[in-house]
């Protein structure tokens, strides 16, 4: 008897388990699909906003910004493609695209002076520049998202922070925590040295060879052998002043 009362009970625990898991699964898929609901209410809500604050969006590089941090957080994506609604009410796909473009020009004419790496600000201004007065302001925001986009044609393109500076790299290698390390000791005076870089860092000599010699290959660095002690200069850190 009490084996047959044993079986009865882990038969009915069982099927409460099944009971609780479909109770569960019923609950999950409840909230799933309110939450579609209320994205789909949140994106019809969004497209008012944007056809509202239209001319905002499109002149305004703090407010655009805002609006892009809305479109991300429901993931809707206003530069993911030239057409729709997006495009047609705002024109913000053609607006990035075209900023896009614009970056490669510079970077592109700009590289065998800088080694592939230009500092943000920078940036910003010889595109400004480039677009002319009466054109829609642009913002450093602008420029990361635009640069987001251009992603899509490999790793040419990439933003890297070097203590408060962004730097813009348009040259197809991986940078990794050494080279970024280097130019972080660099940044200051805009050069560094291999007794620089073995004191700031406590690296060995080899170490400290490897990553100079790949930033040198690269065209990032350039070396300077008159000195008493050789000196690598980054063009990309030397400062914002930019020509007319």
């Amino acid at each position: 008897m009490r084996r047959g009362v044993g079986i009865q009970a882990v038969q009915k625990h069982t099927l409460q388990q099944k009971q609780l898991q479909t109770i569960g699964e019923q609950i999950n898929q409840d909230s799933v699909n309110k939450i579609k609901d209320q994205l789909v209410v949140f994106k019809e809500n969004l497209e008012q906003f944007a056809i509202k604050h239209k001319k905002d969006i499109q002149k305004n590089p703090e407010f655009r910004k805002h609006f892009n941090d809305m479109c991300l957080m429901i993931g809707v994506d206003p530069l993911a493609s030239g057409k729709g609604f997006w495009s047609q009410v705002l024109g913000v796909g053609d607006f990035y695209y075209e900023l896009g473009v614009q970056i490669i020009e510079v970077c592109l004419k700009y590289r065998s002076s800088n080694g592939g790496l230009i500092e943000m600000n920078l940036l910003l201004e010889y595109i400004r520049k480039m677009r002319g007065k009466n054109s829609i302001e642009i913002s450093c925001d602008d420029i990361e998202s635009a640069i987001g986009k251009l992603k899509v044609l490999g790793n040419g393109f990439n933003i890297l922070k070097i203590d408060s500076k962004k730097i813009v790299q348009s040259v197809p290698c991986e940078l990794n925590k050494d080279h970024t390390d280097v130019l972080v000791v660099a940044q200051q005076k805009g050069f560094t040295t291999v007794s620089i870089i073995q004191s700031e860092l406590k690296w060995n000599l080899e170490r400290t060879n490897s990553v100079l010699n790949f930033l040198l290959q690269e065209g990032i660095a350039w070396i300077d052998d008159q000195s008493t002690e050789v000196m690598y200069w980054f063009p990309s850190l030397w400062g914002n002043s930019f020509e007319n």
